[in-house]
């Protein structure tokens, strides 16, 4: 695991780079960047990206050049699991989804579905969010 050498920078920070440097195709960078997050929420205990360092790591190990969807699928159920334990509903959406996700591609639609759908119905308002958007597309793909 990555030294933080940086006390007081925060979490999401290293989350925010870890994306970029994925996005970018610099999957090390990005990975040392998902390790100086977890030292950050390992060293203030403040866990409130705890949730979004798990989904990023999860998608993150699906752009390797051999994606590891065991690894993927076992970062977004901590992810989920955190989100539920934080009774945080918007990053339990981007868990499920990241998740559902994975799973409508590996043919589970109907798996996928029943995760999502619970979620997605929670929310009785912010249909126009980004998030909400992309989770009722998901759940439209993944069927009945």
């Amino acid at each position: 695991m990555a030294c933080n050498r940086h006390n007081d920078i925060p979490a999401v920070i290293f989350v925010y780079l870890a994306k970029a440097h994925a996005e970018a195709g610099q999957l090390d960078e990005a990975w040392r960047h998902i390790d100086e997050a977890i030292t950050a929420i390992d060293t203030t205990k403040e866990r409130v990206w705890e949730n979004e360092v798990n989904r990023t790591a999860g998608e993150i190990a699906l752009k390797s050049p051999q994606p590891d969807a065991a690894k993927a699928e076992a970062y977004f159920q901590r992810a989920l699991a955190v989100a539920r334990q934080q009774q945080a509903k918007s990053w339990e959406l981007r868990a499920a989804m990241s998740l559902a996700r994975l799973w409508r591609d590996q043919g589970k639609a109907q798996q996928a579905r029943e995760l999502l759908a619970p979620v997605y119905g929670w929310f009785t308002e912010g249909h126009d969010t980004r998030d909400l958007k992309e989770a009722k597309k998901l759940l439209e793909e993944s069927g009945p």
